[in-house]
């Protein structure tokens, strides 16, 4: 069965543009124009991927992004954010939140298809399960479920995090530049940026509370901590 993408996106021809290319790719699109019809489709129907626009009348996008992924329903659900030009400093929150990529408008739909493909590929390629449990300390991770325990308590990760802590946590000691965080994290058609790994770290760090595994490494990157 195709896959089913929500987009909440205000703008009607810009909604119309999205369902058209993704439609003709094999994509099932339900389209909403507003952040509540979004999250009450996305609880009922969990689609495979959410095209988020960040400029919405009423809850704003970067509140929609928040409620998604601290849902439990909603959370593993990977998330594309459509942002105009120039804001920065939204595409750094909506990634801090937990989305997985970003698209700006005026964007090609080219570029759009292929950062929805990397993003699923990314979603239906987890690590093999045959790949045994990192053990540091008071930390678990579990690399086939995607699953981090703390104290022996569940802490929950978006997809990135869990990537960055288990990429470091497999080597305790050495010191990556983010650059090198990026290529072995992500495929080529992510969008990231050096800044974006820095918000990743800062959500790590956070969810892991008195954890203090993740080292900064001052004009190099960063490390865990043997």
């Amino acid at each position: 069965m195709s896959k089913q993408i929500l987009a909440i996106e205000d703008e009607e021809d810009i909604l119309e543009l999205i369902t058209y290319n993704l439609t003709r790719e094999g994509y099932r699109v339900h389209g909403v124009a507003n952040g509540e019809e979004g999250l009450a489709y996305a609880e009922t129907h969990r689609p495979d991927l959410i095209l988020l626009d960040l400029m919405l009348p009423g809850i704003s996008g970067l509140e929609v992004c928040r409620r998604l992924k601290y849902g439990e329903q909603t959370r593993a659900i990977p998330l594309l954010m459509v942002t105009a030009r120039g804001e920065d400093a939204d595409i750094v929150a909506g990634l801090e939140l937990g989305a997985d990529d970003y698209v700006t408008k005026p964007f090609s739909p080219r570029v759009l298809l292929a950062r929805i493909q990397a993003v699923l590929r990314r979603g239906a390629q987890p690590d093999s399960p045959e790949e045994p449990l990192l053990r540091r300390g008071d930390l678990t991770i579990n690399p086939a479920r995607h699953q981090v325990l703390l104290a022996g308590r569940e802490t929950p990760l978006t997809s990135t995090e869990f990537r960055i802590l288990h990429f470091l946590a497999a080597r305790p000691g050495w010191v990556f530049t983010r650059d090198q965080i990026v290529n072995a994290i992500h495929e080529e058609n992510f969008a990231v940026t050096a800044r974006s790994v820095d918000v990743q770290i800062v959500g790590l760090r956070k969810k892991l509370g008195g954890a203090d595994c993740i080292e900064t490494v001052r004009g190099v990157g960063y490390r865990f901590r043997e």
